[in-house]
């Protein structure tokens, strides 16, 4: 931009640079053009930054300001008058001082106002002032008691305190040296002004006029102004007239005495503006001869109001002047150095203000006219307009003339036209002021006044360009306006116009002896509201002032140019040695080639190099950055010197410092430790004499007594063990030989009946068994017998548990009576013993304690002597201790104190580092999550775009073929589903073109294809992996067997609790398995003895091979029976023996058993009973056994538990009685903390006890599930077989043998050549309705995912390359015949991801085998890695998504706004329309019209849909919440744009049907989809129509709700709100601009409607399938019969 090159241009010779700015923002007159353009260039001093500092905000801004701006109905501070600012530089570059010209003051604004404006802010601030003590003489008072100051009706500016802006004003004042007296001097005057303002006239008659007698407002002027009261009000009433011989005095009327008043005021006014104009100057004026400067003209801009005068004619005369110069310089300039320095250029054609400004100062002008017509004794506005229609319409085309007005013309301008009233021209242009008030004025006492008008002709005035006395500070040569002695009254007598003409012209020679820059202001728009731009206001103002045809001509050329020279030395820094040549310009060259990679940037000229806009700041940039380094460099290296100076100072001090420390506290403590050494020693000595001689009294007296004791105890326990011992010999013996007696007679006798009632009893089943052998009654009665026999053994045996339940009662409670008893007796006995004991030790301890007494009489005279002596010197070192006890103390506090600084600062330091590195945790996190949200959306969107792409590339082939393809005979035409265009997502090894695809079909090709070297690697590593996993595997098999072994020899080790009944199971299993699998071999040699032959003669019903299998079947069947019988009779055997074995049943059991023993004769029989009830005595005999052990365990732990418990209650009694001891509050904390010991220990046992138990849980789980397995393989094996008794009752018919079913590996084989019959049977034709309703969901993924894997387990590359080509190809064709329809898109998007799922699942890397079962693992893929392919397929799946979106917003767009906003959800709250606003919709009955829940009922179809094709819950989640921001999104949108529904009805209908939009998600539990924040816009507008809007509290509370809103949206809304019923009100305009003043900080998007077609980035996470591949049924609706499951 032009502001960045000034300095840089300022600083070659003979480089003086204006910078025109017309039409500037008054907010940012001076600030914004002379602040930046200084600020960026870093002087070296801190006094040149002050002195600019104050110079532009304190000299050159608030004095002017104030009595040169004033507020109008466009602007708050519009600058009434130009100015013209140089900025002077010394040959160093730096500011030495300043001057300003003005042109064409505003002087009519100080007599009138128009409606909405003020006068000159200087008046408004006297008046705000009037109350200090200084003001008391100017006798001012409030702005609305001013004529001069009330006409506008609008004396106040927001925001702005006058006050507090005269304060500035007089500091600026005496900054620029006026002193306090010439202070009071100027607002004396500005005070006379507006108080002459107030003087009013009575007319005498229609000639005349008079002021009243003593006119307060006429003598506060006079006394201000120090001139005479009569004097002053004579010649306001009056005037004179000279001729050539006489002098007349003649009254005037009350109009002109009133024009002449204003006259004298603006007179007054204007004299006084340029004198304080020429003290700034004199103020800035620096007499240090100035080398540069940068001159700043911020002059009006162009002006078209609704009455346009004077005064908008000569600032637009002005304007068009320098718009002139402007395309004199831009453009001529411009295009004539291109041509001369030979840069490639092409001439532009542009708009000429010539003909405009002829028009008006050309001979017979409009001034020129104007002039003359002032000069007219009769000239009036009338006779002048009338001249100029005579003179220039209809012969000028940029002149006209109103159709309706004789008073007013138009010119076309190069801004607009504008339509100027000529009254007051003539009168504006004389600026007419009566001599005779001037020479009162002259004559004043007031010496400020006087000087005012004496050297009127010496101040600069707006009329003189360059007023004589002043210096000029630029070097162009500018011809001062020449004076002559005797011309200053004809000097004086010039008209306006003129003098303005010839200061312009005096303006331009400047500028174009100089290098100007320009700025142009916009005014955003015509209101003076903030936040708000009128872009056809503004394209209108940069279209006016060139701008546009300015950025054609820079777009296209080069701004920013250098000689080779300047280049060379301003940018020497950025070359190295070797690139400096002795040419210059080649240098330059070779340099911009390294910088500057695009040579489009910059061309070379004959003598300088131009570059494209922002070049010459880059090559700043990069020069600044290598200073920059450089700097940096040097500062390291100096700090670092500096600071390692000071730390080896600070090191040596603190070396110092510690020896000392150290040296003193080791001297202490070894002086500490030698005297506690001395003390510990004689205490040692003391106390070891007194406590030897303690102890050998008591052991004498302990040895005495103990051998007494001990021999009476020792005779006493051996005449008891002696009588006992004797007792026991005798009841051995006894007892022995009755028991030995009576069992050899019981046993005689039940051996004697057990056998013949055995014999008796198998002789007769014997023979029922041989007549039974083949009836089918027999087999009931057995069962009947058998479910009779279950029947009483399972009644014995809870009659067994109960009284095994009640002898377990019984034993405990005997225990305890026992152990309570036992208890009471030794309690007793020891208490006797106590007794005796303390009798005995009382009469001993009489006798020693005599004895003692004498000794120690004999001690206590020698103790007492010791102790004087001992407590001397005990007293000495205990003085000693104390006091260094105190200073280790003191010590200690010190250091403990330290110490708890320390920790605090560290906690502090340490809680610091914690918080702002979770603040920026979080903070990193979150712009993480943003940054990957925004990279998914972006690749998302190229997605989209790829495949449109890709869309249209496909029609474009079709209708090539179509257009290229003519058939030919003998062409034959390919299957309709085959597709011979290759996918663009094949491996790069695949090389194949579609041309060949026809030949290779029809002729097999007989070469073998050459090796792909990259698959080859894969394959090969593939291998390694797999040798390596297996090693794993096999080292892991070993390890599990070890611990196996490890685990079964500890179990034989323990004692078996539950072994014969387990033993008896695992013989049962074992024989019933071993009949099986015999069964099964015979089963299988059958059946391949009739698969071998295969002639339909051997399987046919009645052929002997069938006759010799159902024989062989029935044989064996009856075998099976058979011997499931015998295993249950014996079973039922052993267990009645084990109830013989009870005493209670032997006399009943030996009457039947003596008759089986008569019966029974064979030997063979009785040996195999023998052997049966030996087996049977094991078993009892082990059951007992464990029993007894169990038995013996329990009471072991009863034991143990009954001692632990006596411990507890002895320590328990000893805590109480210390408890008892200690005071109260000891003893609660004591308690409390037993308390807590007791129920941690009890946690611990109960948590240990509860992980035994969760072991043993599992543990059993285990075991359940193997025998819950092996039974089910029984229960298999049984119903396989076929009984007896159905063939012989059942005709016979062709039997079905039942084959055990295969055991498949989830594989899917299909040929080569049926791959397009699969894709077009799976993908092509299939209906999703009939599988989404009938079959499992997925099932055409998990089918193509199983033929995938076969391919792979062959390690077909070519197979699975196509058949994931060809599926993805078919996918894309589905979607691209029926992409309208949302079930078909919904299911392939399903299918889709589940087959991306498959591929991770089954691809055999860890982070997706997580959650796969054993089985699962098993069917991983083995040679390929189809990473590639997921890719392929997750682009696939979001291209289906982002469709499924686009078929979503179609069906939802025409029932969104419907259902929303216009349909009445709850009947009668909005109420009577507003008037004047149309009628939108039709009532609710009308057809077509869609309400709430027809939007309700198609999101359930929806969902519905989704669920039924198994979609993933997380994918269902981010559609749902897509379709939510479309329905927000579009509500939203219409909102904003109708009127009629911004209303508090409206919102409260809104807030309603969001809810039952929420009451959904609840009920399809999809709250934390995210769906409801996108809402929340909407509901945050439903709020904001439904709030108070009236103070600022309410307005503090909108800004704070409508978070999720822009501040386009809010003032939107509060535009728009309308009043429906009568407790509403229209928001205010005064309080949006509070909301608007309140957001003015918030960064949010200026788009005001919210991007409907916005899609949110899907993601799909890894969802695993439980379902089992082995398992999967294909059926045969599909078509697929040439597919076969392996």
């Amino acid at each position: 931009s032009p502001l960045d090159q000034f300095f840089c241009l300022v600083s070659k010779p003979k480089r003086n640079i204006p910078l025109l700015s017309p039409s500037l923002p008054p907010t940012s007159q001076l600030v914004g053009i002379s602040w930046p353009l200084i600020v960026p260039y870093n002087f070296q001093s801190r006094k040149f930054k002050l002195w600019t500092r104050n110079l532009f905000n304190h000299y050159i801004i608030p004095f002017p300001q104030s009595i040169g701006n004033a507020k109008t109905t466009r602007n708050d501070n519009s600058s009434r008058f130009g100015k013209y600012i140089e900025i002077g530089f010394d040959k160093r570059y730096r500011i030495i001082g300043a001057n300003m010209r003005t042109y064409l003051l505003e002087k009519s604004r100080v007599v009138f106002q128009a409606e909405e404006e003020r006068n000159y802010h200087i008046f408004y601030q006297l008046c705000a002032s009037a109350a200090l003590p200084e003001f008391k003489t100017l006798r001012l008072g409030n702005a609305n008691y001013f004529h001069y100051t009330k006409q506008g009706g609008s004396p106040v500016i927001d925001g702005i305190d006058d006050a507090k802006e005269m304060v500035n004003t007089r500091q600026a004042c005496t900054l620029l040296g006026i002193s306090d007296s010439y202070q009071m001097g100027i607002f004396r005057i500005l005070a006379g002004i507006l108080h002459l303002g107030n003087v009013e006239f009575a007319s005498r008659d229609a000639d005349s006029c008079t002021i009243p007698p003593k006119h307060e407002p006429l003598a506060i002027f006079c006394d201000l102004m120090g001139v005479e009261y009569e004097e002053m009000a004579h010649w306001l009433c009056h005037r004179k007239l000279a001729t050539a011989t006489e002098t007349y005095i003649k009254p005037i009327s009350k109009l002109h005495a009133i024009n002449a008043r204003d006259a004298l005021a603006k007179h007054i006014y204007a004299n006084l503006f340029n004198w304080i104009v020429d003290h700034v100057n004199k103020a800035l004026h620096s007499a240090v001869k100035q080398h540069s400067f940068i001159g700043v003209l911020d002059i009006y801009g162009f002006e078209t109001f609704e009455i346009n005068s004077f005064e908008q004619f000569c600032i637009n005369y002005a304007n068009e002047k320098l718009q002139q110069q402007f395309n004199m310089h831009v453009f001529k300039l411009e295009q004539e150095e291109y041509m001369k320095e030979q840069i490639p250029w092409t001439l532009i054609d542009f708009y000429d203000n010539q003909p405009c400004i002829n028009l008006i100062e050309a001979k017979m002008g409009i001034l020129d006219l104007l002039d003359e017509e002032c000069k007219m004794p009769k000239g009036s506005d009338d006779t002048w307009a009338q001249k100029l229609y005579n003179t220039h319409l209809n012969k000028c085309a940029l002149f006209e003339k109103p159709r309706l007005s004789n008073k007013a013309f138009i010119i076309q301008h190069f801004a607009d036209k504008v339509e100027y009233q000529c009254e007051g021209f003539l009168e504006k242009n004389k600026d007419t002021v009566y001599e005779e008030q001037i020479k009162v004025l002259k004559s004043s006492k007031f010496k400020l006044l006087a000087e005012l008008f004496q050297d009127e002709e010496k101040v600069l005035s707006p009329t003189s360009a360059a007023p004589s006395g002043r210096v000029p500070l630029s070097r162009t040569v500018i011809k001062p306006a020449k004076t002559r002695p005797g011309q200053t009254s004809k000097e004086h007598k010039k008209t306006v116009g003129h003098q303005f003409r010839n200061s312009l012209h005096l303006l331009m020679e400047t500028l174009n002896a100089t290098t100007p820059h320009y700025v142009r202001c916009i005014k955003p728009n015509d209101f003076k509201f903030p936040f708000t731009f009128d872009e056809k206001r503004a394209v209108q103002q940069l279209r006016a002032c060139g701008v546009l045809e300015t950025i054609r001509i820079s777009a296209a050329g080069f701004p920013s140019r250098w000689t080779y020279q300047e280049f060379f030395s301003r940018y020497r820094v950025l070359m190295k040695q070797r690139d400096v040549l002795s040419d210059r310009k080649q240098t330059c060259k070779n340099v911009l080639e390294k910088l500057i990679l695009d040579k489009d940037k910059y061309q070379f000229g004959k003598t300088k190099i131009f570059f494209r806009a922002g070049q010459v700041a880059y090559l700043e940039k990069i020069r600044a950055d290598k200073l920059r380094a450089a700097c940096i460099r040097i500062q390291k290296t100096i700090r670092g010197w500096l600071m390692r100076k000071k730390y080896m100072r600070m090191r040596k001090a603190a070396i110092t410092i510690q020896r000392y420390v150290r040296g003193y506290q080791a001297r202490c403590y070894a002086t500490f430790l030698r005297r506690t050494r001395a003390a510990i020693t004689i205490q040692k000595f003391q106390r070891m004499y007194v406590v030897r001689k303690r102890y050998q009294c008591m052991r004498a007296a302990t040895i005495a007594l103990q051998a007494l004791l001990r021999g009476y105890v020792a005779r006493n326990k051996y005449q008891m063990m002696l009588r006992e011992h004797k007792s026991i010999i005798i009841q051995k013996h006894v007892r022995g030989w009755l028991a030995r007696v009576h069992y050899q007679r019981t046993l005689k006798a039940i051996v004697y009946l057990q056998c013949c009632y055995r014999r008796m009893m198998a002789k007769r089943e014997l023979k029922k068994l041989k007549i039974e052998a083949r009836s089918v009654e027999r087999y009931k009665k057995l069962h009947i017998g058998l479910e009779n026999k279950i029947m009483q053994l399972q009644r014995k045996i809870d009659e067994q548990n109960k009284e095994y339940k009640s002898l377990l009662e019984k034993l405990s409670s005997l225990e305890i009576t026992y152990s309570t008893e036992t208890e009471r007796l030794r309690n007793d006995v020891e208490r006797l013993r106590m007794s005796e004991e303390e009798a005995k030790n009382a009469t001993n301890r009489v006798l020693s304690l005599q004895e003692e007494i004498a000794k120690l009489r004999k001690e206590l005279h020698q103790t007492q002597s010791e102790k004087k002596t001992i407590e001397e010197w005990a007293d000495k070192y205990k003085h000693e201790t104390e006091q260094l006890v105190s200073e280790l103390k003191e010590q200690n506090t010190l250091l403990k104190t330290e110490k708890e600084e320390l920790n605090r600062r560290i906690h502090d330091q340490a809680r610091e580092i914690t918080e702002t590195m979770e603040k920026k945790l979080v903070e990193e996190t979150k712009q993480l999550e943003l940054d990957l949200n925004d990279e998914r959306l972006r690749y998302q969107n190229l997605l989209n775009e790829f495949s449109r792409l890709e869309e249209r590339y496909d029609d474009l082939k079709d209708e090539m073929n179509l257009m290229v393809n003519i058939p030919k005979p003998g062409h034959k035409r390919t299957d309709s589903t085959h597709s011979s265009n290759e996918s663009e997502y094949t491996f790069s090894s695949e090389i194949t073109e579609a041309e060949d695809l026809p030949l290779r079909m029809e002729e097999p090709s007989e070469k073998k294809a050459p090796l792909d070297m990259s698959l080859f690697l894969k394959l090969q590593k593939r291998v390694t992996e797999l040798e390596q996993e297996k090693q794993s595997l096999q080292d892991e098999l070993d390890r599990k067997e070890e611990q196996a072994l490890r685990a079964k020899a500890k179990e034989e080790e323990r004692p078996p609790i539950r072994g014969a009944e387990l033993e008896y199971e695992s013989l049962k299993r074992q024989e019933l398995e071993s009949e099986n699998k015999k069964l099964k071999n015979e089963l299988n040699e059958l059946q391949k003895a009739l698969t071998e032959t295969r002639s339909p003669e051997v399987t046919a019903p009645g052929a002997p091979a069938y006759r010799v299998l159902l024989d062989q079947l029935t044989s064996v069947s009856e075998e099976l029976e058979v011997r499931k019988e015998e295993v249950l009779i014996l079973r039922s055997q052993l267990v009645s023996q084990k109830e013989a074995i009870q005493p209670k049943n032997t006399m009943t059991d030996s009457t039947i058993l003596l008759e089986d023993v008569q019966k029974m004769k064979d030997k063979g029989e009785i040996a195999q009973a023998y052997i049966g009830l030996k087996e049977t005595n094991r078993l009892l005999e082990s059951q007992l056994q464990s029993q007894k052990k169990s038995h013996e365990n329990e009471l072991e732990s009863l034991r143990g538990e009954i001692q632990s418990l006596k411990e507890e209650n002895n320590r328990q009694q000893q805590l109480l009685a210390q408890n008892l001891q200690l005071p109260p509050e000891a003893r609660i904390e004591a308690s409390l903390q037993h308390e807590i010991t007791r129920l941690t220990n009890e946690n611990l046992d109960l948590m240990e006890q509860l992980e035994k138990q969760d072991k043993t849980v599992r543990k059993l789980k285990k075991q359940l599930k193997v025998f819950a397995k092996k039974i089910g393989e029984l229960e298999v094996g049984q119903m396989e077989n076929i009984s007896p008794g159905q063939i012989i009752d059942e005709p016979i018919r062709p039997v079905n043998i039942p084959r055990k079913e295969k055991d498949f590996q989830g594989m899917l084989e299909y040929k080569k050549e049926d791959e397009q019959k699969l894709v077009k049977n799976l993908i092509l034709e299939l209906k999703p309705r009939g599988v989404a309703v009938n079959l499992i969901p997925g099932l055409p993924a998990y089918i193509l995912f199983m033929c995938v894997r076969h391919a792979d387990y062959l390690n077909d590359d070519q197979k699975v390359r196509s058949l994931l080509t060809s599926t993805i190809n078919g996918i894309k064709k589905v979607l691209k015949k029926r992409g309208d329809d949302f079930e078909t898109v919904s299911f392939w998007l399903s299918n889709t991801c589940r087959f991306l799922h498959c591929l991770k699942q089954y691809s055999g890397e860890e982070g997706f085998m997580k959650h796969n079962t054993p089985r699962q693992n098993e069917h991983c893929l083995t040679n390929f890695d189809l990473a590639e392919y997921r890719q392929v397929l997750s682009d696939l799946a979001i291209q289906i998504y982002q469709q499924l979106v686009r078929v979503l917003e179609n069906i939802l767009q025409p029932m969104i706004v419907s259902g929303m906003l216009e349909h009445e959800t709850i009947q009668g709250v909005s109420g009577v329309k507003p008037t004047g606003l149309r009628k939108r919709t039709s009532s609710i009955a009308d057809e077509g019209t869609y309400t709430l829940d027809s939007i309700i009922r198609q999101l359930n179809s929806f969902h519905s849909v989704m669920c039924q094709h198994g979609m993933d819950p997380e994918l269902i989640k981010q559609v749902v919440k897509q379709m939510f921001y479309i329905i927000g999104a579009v509500t939203l949108n219409n909102l904003l744009l109708r009127k009629d529904m911004c209303s508090w009805s409206k919102g409260m209908q809104i807030r309603y049907n969001v809810s039952q939009l929420e009451e959904w998600l609840r009920d399809k539990n999809l709250m934390n989809s995210g769906a409801k924040e996108t809402l929340e816009p909407l509901i945050q507008a439903a709020q904001l129509l439904q709030v108070k809007k009236k103070t600022d509290e309410d307005a503090e509370a909108i800004c704070s709700m409508c978070n999720a809103l822009t501040t386009a949206q809010i003032v939107k809304v509060l535009n728009l709100y309308t009043p429906v019923n009568e407790f509403e009100e229209r928001v205010l305009v005064s309080f949006i601009r509070t909301i608007q003043m309140r957001l003015r900080d918030r960064k949010d998007s200026p788009q005001l409607l919210m991007d409907a077609k916005h899609i949110f980035p899907v993601t799909f996470p890894f969802n695993p399938s439980s379902l089992a591949l082995e398992t999967i049924q294909i059926p045969a609706s599909l078509g697929l019969g040439f597919i076969s499951r392996v």
